[in-house]
């Protein structure tokens, strides 16, 4: 059964959440057993070597890829339990979650505005509304005198805040972010790891992400790290700086 969400309800509570691709001895296990619960206001960092399962994890608690067994909440509505989901997928995932990743994916012949703009007009935001509220994020974000123009007019950290407003348009319990600042410089990596921690605390949302970037990890509330498919939180992250 579903449960109302609520103002207090973490994030995300994820237990048991288990992902195998093929059988016998072919078998991978991708996720094993994870357990994960993120508050609202708390941003995580999520590091790892290649294949390690963090883009899986994330995937899964996305809602874009189905685990074998688990159980998944966000906002205090269960998604997923017992081998099934229990909401509209597509709906939910635009009601209630955002997504940055290591490419801004603007569309390129939309303005800074009309891309934020468009992520609330799928969920049926009035127009003049949703016109109000991407300028506001974009002036939050310190990009307002950028909302007229075109993603190729914008730098790569302004087409990052631009996708993190996208992201926070429909007001998300969960925003997920992989490798937002893969594509940045040191200056503006930091800048966009900064943001996130922002956007968190100020929004009241809860934030995961997935990075290899060890030299921002002082502004998250906590670290986690994955390693064949398992889930732990890291003793001493600053010691993993040779993780890649």
């Amino acid at each position: 059964m579903n449960t109302a969400p609520g103002s207090s309800a973490a994030a995300l509570e994820a237990e048991h959440l288990t992902k195998t691709y093929g059988e016998g001895h072919t078998e991978v296990v991708a996720l094993r057993d994870a357990a994960l619960t993120v508050a609202r206001g708390e941003i995580v960092a999520l590091l790892g070597p290649s294949g390690a399962g963090k883009s899986t994890l994330l995937t899964i608690v996305g809602l874009i890829l189905t685990p074998n067994d688990g159980r998944i909440i966000i906002g205090g509505t269960t998604v997923f339990d017992n081998h099934r989901l229990l909401v509209n997928v597509r709906r939910f995932r635009r009601q209630h979650l955002g997504f940055v990743f290591q490419k801004a994916h603007l569309i390129p012949f939309l303005t800074a505005a009309e891309n934020v703009r468009l992520a609330m007009e799928v969920n049926d935001y009035p127009s003049r509304d949703a016109k109000l509220r991407a300028m506001e994020l974009l002036e939050y974000l310190g990009v307002g005198a950028r909302a007229d123009n075109l993603p190729s007019k914008l730098s790569g950290g302004e087409q990052q805040r631009v996708a993190v407003a996208r992201a926070l348009a429909n007001r998300p319990n969960l925003i997920l972010a992989d490798e937002p600042t893969a594509a940045l410089d040191s200056v503006r990596g930091r800048q966009v790891m900064e943001l996130f921690r922002q956007v968190a605390h100020e929004q009241n949302a809860g934030v995961i992400v997935v990075t290899h970037d060890q030299r921002a990890l002082d502004v998250f509330d906590r670290t986690l790290e994955m390693e064949d498919g398992v889930l732990r939180a890291a003793d001493n992250p600053e010691q993993h700086g040779a993780m890649r």
